[in-house]
């Protein structure tokens, strides 16, 4: 059995979730994090020293820490082509994008916006830098948006692991209330498609209300 540690309202666990729920993965997911708990114990700090969510553990293999490691690992073995290409040439063009989604969109999104924009109280929160931050987020976007003009999906026609890692971020950003200054026209159609997955819906599409105001 897969056992995954975290919060539904963590955007890193919901990757996980939703690269589990695409695969068709049986799993148990138990709340940890933020409110929850459970990331101080003796137990979990021997899974994962850093005390964050997401941790899986496969089984009786040794636990996994660390979203992206674990995305890697769960599409390594259980997914295959186009998801996780076998060929290392198109295996190496769908992780380019993964990562440049998790490093780059989700650094840029997460805490100079969401974190400002949800998380902060109203009387605490910076409009300039959130209109800044948004501006440079939307730069990268932009790069997204010139991909999937000629394509369904971030590399080719079909669903892969680098989808995962940007369209997670997605919900978000077209469900706070920032002011979007940038057309976005294919990133806006490759959304909704997203939107109509009932994966995505299930994993992604989660109400954050706990989340506001808790910084």
């Amino acid at each position: 059995m897969l056992t995954v540690w975290g919060r539904r309202s963590s955007s890193n666990v919901q990757a996980v979730l939703w690269c589990i729920a695409e695969l068709g993965l049986e799993h148990e997911r138990l709340d940890a994090g933020f409110t929850y708990g459970v990331v101080d114990t003796l137990e979990y700090r021997a899974m994962n020293p850093n005390g964050k969510v997401p941790t899986i553990r496969d089984g009786e293999a040794a636990p996994l820490f660390e979203s992206g490691a674990i995305l890697r690992y769960l599409a390594g073995r259980y997914g295959g082509d186009p998801f996780w290409p076998g060929d290392p040439d198109a295996r190496a063009q769908v992780d380019q994008w993964a990562e440049w989604a998790k490093i780059n969109v989700a650094q840029a999104f997460t805490a100079p916006i969401f974190w400002r924009v949800v998380r902060v109280p109203a009387a605490r929160r910076d409009p300039e830098a959130i209109v800044a931050a948004t501006a440079e987020l939307e730069t990268l976007l932009a790069i997204a948006d010139a991909r999937l003009a000629d394509s369904a999906c971030l590399v080719g026609e079909h669903l892969t692991l680098a989808d995962i890692q940007l369209g997670h971020l997605l919900y978000r950003y077209y469900t706070i209330d920032i002011e979007r200054g940038t057309a976005l026209p294919h990133l806006r159609r490759y959304y909704d498609a997203l939107a109509a997955r009932a994966a995505y819906r299930d994993t992604v599409m989660v109400s954050y209300a706990e989340l506001i105001d808790s910084m």
